[in-house]
């Protein structure tokens, strides 16, 4: 059982750890693991990650005892011309979030999607999207913490909630 773990703001110095999360999010499946430079290579992944902290950008770390980072959550404010895959409209924040496996299960993944999700509302923010391939664990921790589905996708869901 891993040990405790506690929260702390993204900075920018965590940006090659937050590409270690878009690769756990993207090989969430069991054996479905595509190497980290191809994943971060694509477009349809790098652009949560490239040019990390962008003004809009905010996110939290998870860390455990030894302050090595465990898993985060973010978002980034997309435009129209590239969206992400949960992409709603301008003005709405897009959530990534990834957990390293041991951590999975946890409580890490909900206490960083909270915290993102009460900064979000503390900054204004109405509404916050993400996107969800169908058959994702994480899809139950999406609806228990608000998050409906809006829009099916081909294989994936987009997943708003509100915010205020």
């Amino acid at each position: 059982m891993p040990a405790s773990f506690r929260i702390r703001p993204a900075t920018q110095a965590d940006g090659a750890f937050l590409g270690d999360m878009v690769v756990e999010a993207a090989n969430w499946r069991q054996g479905g693991a595509r190497p980290r430079h191809e994943v971060i290579a694509h477009p349809d992944h790098s652009r949560y990650v490239a040019g990390w902290m962008r003004p809009g950008d905010a996110g939290f770390i998870a860390v455990d005892a030894q302050d090595q980072p465990i898993g985060a959550a973010w978002y980034r404010m997309l435009p129209r011309t590239d969206p992400g895959f949960g992409y709603i409209g301008t003005g709405v924040p897009e959530l990534i979030i990834g957990v390293r496996p041991i951590w999975r299960a946890h409580g890490a993944g909900r206490a960083l999607l909270q915290r993102l999700c009460e900064h979000a509302r503390a900054q204004g923010f109405a509404r916050i999207s993400l996107s969800v391939e169908r058959g994702n664990f994480a899809q139950q921790l999406y609806r228990s913490e608000g998050f409906a589905v809006t829009e099916a996708g081909h294989g994936r869901d987009t997943m708003v909630k509100r915010l205020r």
